[in-house]
């Protein structure tokens, strides 16, 4: 069965202890990280807070958390050698507490064949490194761009085979324009890690065509999506990505976590 967690872009004003508290409150043993204490930049903020990846990996033992994923800003279609070193920047506070996946969007904007060999190209550049220098943090790819239509994401699996993902299911559903099971049929044998969300096709204050709303209270198919994650036996993770560091007008991440513990994840 799936781990729930939840994604700290939700709550990314939060001081860690505000972000254990809150984790504690609702039921989750497991924290995506994504924002801490105002800040997206993690590196920089673990070490003023926590100094070593050591004393960051003390510090989740006590509290009796695990952290299943960072998320990074680096683009597999697209990123420069300047945002790749920004992302070795997470690795040792990664390897120190064990977290397994880092983050990385999909980028680009056709899918077209060139944008999927240039992608295809930077993960087996990783993997090189990864290997060479024993790195046990990995790479899943996340559905946010180039990447959110089935027949995309076959021609990416194609060309690299081993790729590991992060389906943003409500991406895929509202940007994608495809039914949850369709894309479930394509990346079930790849998805490590899900990203749930609700909304309603109605203009938000920020300009978007959909505005995000409490877990239940939207359009989004979610027993659908529950039952496909249950016959399929997923056993990975399933994170309310809750955006409101990029949508204010979303209500509090308390407050969702609490609608979707009310049967709806």
């Amino acid at each position: 069965m799936y781990t729930r967690t939840f994604s700290t872009l939700g709550c990314s004003e939060f001081e860690p202890a505000a972000i254990v508290a809150l984790a504690r409150k609702h039921h989750i043993p497991v924290l995506e990280i994504r924002g801490i204490a105002g800040s997206t930049d993690l590196p920089s903020v673990l070490e003023a807070h926590f100094g070593t990846p050591a004393a960051w990996a003390s510090f989740l033992r006590e509290n009796s958390l695990r952290v299943c994923a960072f998320g990074t800003s680096f683009r597999l279609i697209g990123g420069s050698p300047a945002d790749r070193d920004e992302l070795l920047r997470y690795l040792p506070w990664a390897e120190a507490a064990g977290v397994p996946w880092l983050r990385v969007f999909d980028g680009g904007k056709t899918g077209g064949a060139d944008e999927i060999a240039q992608g295809a190209e930077t993960l087996a550049t990783w993997r090189e490194d990864k290997q060479k220098n024993g790195w046990q943090a990995d790479w899943m790819v996340e559905t946010h761009d180039a990447l959110v239509t089935s027949p995309r994401l076959h021609a990416f699996f194609a060309a690299a085979p081993g790729a590991r993902l992060l389906w943003d299911s409500h991406h895929t559903w509202k940007k994608g324009g495809e039914d949850p099971e369709l894309t479930w049929q394509t990346v079930a044998a790849h998805t490590v890690h899900i990203h749930v969300k609700d909304s309603v096709s109605r203009p938000s204050s920020d300009g978007a065509d959909y505005t995000y709303v409490l877990p239940g209270e939207g359009e989004f198919p979610m027993p659908r999506l529950r039952q496909l994650l249950e016959s399929s036996r997923y056993a990975g993770h399933l994170s309310l990505e809750w955006e409101r560091l990029w949508h204010p007008y979303m209500p509090p991440l308390d407050s969702a976590l609490a609608a979707a513990s009310s049967g709806w994840w």
